[in-house]
């Protein structure tokens, strides 16, 4: 079974992640050591919190670097709700400058009537990828669940994988570029749409040569 790197950077409840990633075939294990992201043979990076807090505890922790570095080699890799926001260039929550693996920002959703910030609850997916590999076995626009105030708004509308809609706003909700993954919502309190979309991960890993280390 692939082993995949579970990032602990202070800012998640890395458990319900692992036991996701457990259900779906795979051998979780979380870890904060560069090294250890080099051998694993996929990389998710969950988080729940602020945005200067997060890119502060990961430089601290010199995960920058092995993070891009995994992915410019190709490596699969999810980010699940911070972990989705943080590849971006910076946020309109803080003043850190994100990791900059996407260009583009994370803006706060503007209030207007009837809207509830933050955005809780379900909330139905449009996937704008429908052939992506997160997407396989789901139904059409699934019901997912989230809980966020901020969301990405990437230059490139191409990596858009999926959109929701909350009030007037349509914002993206996925995004997809080869190898790189990531969901605003979260896939662990997503029920079986959620459980699915691990189990896609999984099996993308396990479709890949497994990592040899020597």
């Amino acid at each position: 079974m692939p082993t995949i790197a579970v990032v602990d950077y202070d800012m998640g409840n890395l458990h319900s992640a692992c036991k996701g990633l457990e259900k779906a075939g795979a051998i979780p294990k979380i870890t904060d050591s560069p090294l250890e992201l080099e051998q694993a043979d996929a990389i998710v990076l969950p988080g729940v919190g602020a945005f200067d807090p997060a890119v502060q505890h990961l430089r601290s922790r010199h995960l920058e670097a092995p993070i891009k570095r995994a992915i410019a080699s190709g490596k699969p890799f999810l980010g699940i709700c911070l972990g989705l926001q943080i590849l971006f260039d910076s946020s309109e929550e803080g003043k850190e400058s994100g990791l900059g693996i996407i260009a583009g920002t994370v803006k706060r959703f503007r209030h207007e009537p009837g809207i509830t910030i933050p955005h809780m609850g379900w909330n139905q997916l449009e996937l704008a990828q429908p052939d992506s590999p997160l997407w396989q076995q789901l139904p059409i626009d699934p019901w997912v669940y989230f809980v966020h105030s901020y969301y990405v708004d990437p230059i490139d509308a191409t990596v858009r994988a999926a959109t929701i809609t909350h009030g007037s706003q349509t914002v993206t909700a996925a995004i997809a570029q080869e190898n790189l993954m990531a969901v605003q919502f979260h896939p662990e309190k997503s029920s079986t749409a959620g459980l699915q979309l691990l189990a896609n991960f999984v099996q993308l890993v396990h479709s890949r040569p497994l990592s040899i280390i020597g």
